[in-house]
């Protein structure tokens, strides 16, 4: 049935395809921006345009309102000219202002506009209607650059880092604004004549006014795709673009709360390292990276967490050599490659009394290769080398054995692959792409690590994304396959895991097999969407997952054995009205099977969303989750009915533009077991003077939860397959607040601090096990049979029949402090020195009680690290 159903929609898609084409003259009719080569001196950048080459810039000023009257004539003038040389692109701009005392010119550091008065530049150079380079100034000066992977004004990559220049003057008349942007930062095609495309956007907070040269209706997607053509540039000599930017980093690790008689840390330890990042331009199109032993210790420190689910948390990634050009490797579907898997913390463990543990894999050296061609083929290409890690163990004498260290390897040497490619074709913009990835380490067969890792791991796709009329339409999937190869053990391993669980004991349609040395699997999915329109949007979706599906090894997967759909329907408003400026509501359902038919998820949901005329924003959401059948829930058990629940949760924004932006957000859970979420979050910024920026998240979680999974015993009854799976009632509680302090002495020279304590704590109670095969219904212990008696440890002996168990106590209450405070320095453009003092602190308790205010103060005293570290790097541009 579902065969045919997936059979029935890519006939219907295909079938309409056809009608949807239309026509592109729209696309033809566009406007036009002339740049002046430069006849005489360079103009200075400082953003005054008194220099004698602006004289010969043509000015342009045709803005129109986005914002808050779509459409509308300006209040105030703005003018933009655009001259070159053989070595770089010059903009110049005046914003006239009839109330110069109400701009905003807040210094910050790079990359932060600090809700500052800006003129943004976005610059289509391939020319290709879809990716945009995007320069920033604010009125204080300061520098703001990102990259447009997508036809999507919203879709910002933040890691492009190009070396340029600007000013910014205010003046009784407004403000001016002069960038020196190097060719040599671009990347564009290899023409005589070229003709880019490009738009200009003008944002004035105190008035919520945006201004564009080229004004995208709301109503209306694309972003690069509506630009306007940009002319004039003629004969840019090809430069070298070759640029080594070594480090030195020097750095000191100070440990609290050691035992006297580790002998692995005596509570300090002194490194220091040396390496080198290498980019080169092959041609105007392509860039080469390379890093030797490269660094990351100015990176600010991941989130901290309690986990008690089965499945592994994935945080963002946060290192440049790796984030820079990332957007080249996404695909659609399920993520083929996570970069957080290379440099990971190792995978083996040792025993031991003391132990000593690399807290991540070296990465040897890394490169990569990124661009695109003239014919419109993008392609990312990475590799990567990993060393060989050990651990080193202690145990302490004895009466029956002599002290002794051992050291054994915890992750072998391993070499990474990652290959992407996407061509783009058509009149509206269109694209397909193809990705492989892989991964080899050297293990050889009967050492430890060999039943723990794959020996090699491969995976690749073919995805899709075409548009019609403009990208009104989108006919959008894939099409991929995994296979994973390695010792019969490591294999196991794979089939057990949290996205498998192959020894379900009821699972009809897999099975765990201890003898295969292989798995392969397959998944795709198929989407159809409306995405612009004044009033209707909708979109539907399926795809499949099979159970031998696998990423882990270099991407993301958290459960194949899956078959899902899910369709919407969505009416907006952008028309402001005598309430709203804008406003939508959406309805959604979705549902999963798994290969054997089951259905393990089935959801009905509701959204709306609107701006107030003051420009808050207000959030709302309502879901109603149907019963269904896990097949997770036991972690390799058998399938289990889940509650029916109800979810609403409502959040409020102030105007995003305000001096003390804010947004506040609460969500309640409730199932029809009886246990509830209660959570809330928020955030308030604000700025205490000219330089300062000041911001504090803080956030609250209750959770009271009769189906916490707690372990697995044998004795169970027949109708549990022999088994025991143990579940619990857990009442949690977390409390956090993530602080930002930033003084920004100037843009090029800024000291920030980021702190997070957090505190989570869990008491488990009244605990059982599953009654039966597909109920949701626990045997709870103490009753029906069985007896259940505290033991002075807090654990639990349980009696039942002729069978006896203990059940210890997990109750936890732990203190977590984690900061980063960084002096960063551009002492020259493209060069930095950075000193960096971090903190990773953490306690336990083993108790449950709820957390409260108090406790937050107390993770500031707990034993830890502090890490100190200086750090340089010299920017060498050979052009």
């Amino acid at each position: 049935m579902l065969r045919a159903k997936f059979l029935i929609t890519i006939t219907l898609l295909f079938t309409l395809t056809p009608l949807l084409a239309g026509d592109d003259d729209a696309l033809t009719r566009r406007k036009e921006f002339r740049a002046n080569r430069i006849e005489s001196e360079s103009p200075r950048i400082d953003g005054i345009l008194d220099d004698a080459a602006w004289q010969a810039a043509e000015f342009f000023s045709d803005f129109l309102q986005k914002d808050p009257d779509e459409g509308a004539a300006p209040s105030n003038r703005t003018e933009i000219g655009i001259l070159y040389d053989e070595h770089a692109i010059y903009i110049g701009a005046r914003m006239f202002f009839d109330q110069p005392e109400q701009i905003r010119a807040q210094v910050s550091r790079r990359d932060n506009n600090g809700n500052s008065d800006r003129i943004i530049v976005s610059l289509d150079t391939y020319c290709d209607r879809r990716t945009a380079y995007t320069f920033v100034v604010t009125a204080a000066g300061v520098r703001v650059d990102y990259y447009h992977s997508a036809d999507d004004e919203y879709n910002r990559d933040h890691s492009y880092n190009p070396v340029w220049d600007a000013d910014a003057y205010i003046g009784p008349d407004g403000w001016s604004a002069e960038m020196r942007i190097p060719f040599s930062q671009l990347r564009f095609r290899n023409a005589a004549e070229q003709v880019w495309g490009i738009n200009i956007n003008r944002f004035i907070p105190s008035t919520n006014e945006d201004l564009y040269w080229v004004m995208i209706p709301k109503n209306e997607t694309g972003w690069a795709s509506k630009f306007g053509n940009l002319v004039g540039i003629k004969n840019i000599p090809a430069a070298r673009r070759i640029e080594l930017l070594p480090y030195e980093t020097s750095s000191a690790t100070f440990t609290s709360g050691t035992h006297p008689d580790d002998p692995f840390n005596d509570s300090s330890e002194f490194t220091s390292r040396a390496g080198a990042d290498l980019k080169m331009g092959l041609g105007s199109n392509l860039t080469l990276d390379a890093a030797i032993n490269p660094d990351f210790g100015q990176v600010e420190a991941d989130p901290a967490e309690v986990n008690l689910t089965a499945f592994e948390t994935f945080f963002d990634e946060k290192r440049p050599f790796f984030i820079e050009g990332s957007q080249l490797f996404d695909n659609i579907g399920p993520r083929f490659f996570y970069s957080r898997r290379i440099g990971a913390p190792p995978h083996g463990s040792v025993e031991g009394d003391f132990r000593d543990v690399p807290d991540n894999t070296t990465i040897v050296s890394a490169a990569k290769l990124t661009g695109r061609l003239n014919s419109g083929l993008s392609i990312g290409a990475l590799t990567a080398l990993t060393a060989r890690e050990h651990a080193r163990s202690f145990f302490a004498a004895t009466d029956s054995n002599a002290a002794r260290r051992e050291k054994h390897e915890v992750e072998p040497l391993s070499g990474f692959g990652v290959l992407r490619l996407q061509q783009e074709f058509g009149k509206s913009f269109s694209t397909v792409g193809l990705m492989f990835t892989g991964i080899r380490r050297d293990l050889s067969a009967g050492e430890p690590l060999a039943a723990v890792l794959n020996r090699q791991a491969y995976s690749g796709n073919a995805d899709w994304n075409l548009r019609f009329r403009d990208g009104k339409y989108v006919l959008q999937g894939f099409a991929g396959f995994s296979y994973i190869e390695g010792e019969p053990l490591a294999i196991v391993r794979a089939q057990r895991s949290s996205a498998r669980y192959f020894q379900r004991p009821d699972a009809s349609h897999v099975r765990l097999d201890s003898s295969r040395t292989s798995l392969a699997g397959f998944a795709g999915s198929l989407s159809f969407d409306k995405r612009s329109g004044r009033h209707w949007l909708w979109g539907a979706d399926f795809g499949a997952h099979s159970p031998n599906f696998e990423l882990n090894d270099v991407g993301i997967l958290s459960s194949a054995d899956i078959i899902s759909s899910s369709a919407y329907l969505t009416y907006r408003e952008n028309t402001p009205g005598k309430i709203f400026r804008n406003y939508q509501v959406q309805t959604l359902v979705a549902t999963d099977w798994n290969f054997d038919g089951n259905r393990t998820f089935t959801i009905l949901d509701f959204n709306a969303s609107a701006m107030w005329k003051n420009f808050w924003r207000h959030d709302f959401h309502f879901h109603y989750k149907l019963p269904a059948l896990s097949d997770d829930l036991t972690r390799g058990g058998p399938l289990m009915k889940t509650a029916s629940d109800w979810h609403l949760s409502t959040a409020l924004a102030s105007n995003f533009a305000a001096k003390i932006p804010w947004d506040v957000e609460l969500s309640y859970i409730r199932d029809e077991l009886g246990g509830w979420i209660f959570e809330a979050s928020g955030d308030i910024s604000f700025k205490p003077g000219a330089r300062w920026e000041f911001s504090l998240g803080p956030g609250y979680f209750r959770q009271l939860n009769k189906r916490q999974y707690f372990d697995e015993l044998g004795g169970g009854r027949p109708e549990t397959f022999g088994r025991r799976y143990i579940f619990s009632t857990i009442e949690r509680s977390e409390l956090a607040a993530e602080i930002r302090l930033n003084y920004a002495f100037t843009p090029d020279l800024s000291l920030e601090l980021y702190a997070e304590p957090f505190v989570s704590s869990g008491r488990w109670f009244d605990h059982g096990e599953l009654a039966a095969s597909r109920s949701k219904r626990l045997r709870r212990y103490g009753s029906e049979g069985t007896t259940a008696t505290i033991n002075p440890d807090g654990s639990i002996m349980v009696t039942d029949g002729s069978d006896v168990f203990d059940l210890r106590n997990r109750d936890f209450n732990n203190h977590f402090f984690r900061s980063n405070v960084v002096l960063r320095w551009e002492w020259r453009r493209g060069s930095a020195l950075f000193l960096i003092w971090q903190q990773d602190r953490f306690s336990s308790r083993p108790h449950g009680r709820l957390v409260t205010p108090g406790q937050l103060l107390d993770s500031f005293t707990a034993a830890g690290d502090n890490f100190l570290a200086v750090k340089v790097s010299y920017w060498l541009p050979v052009n």
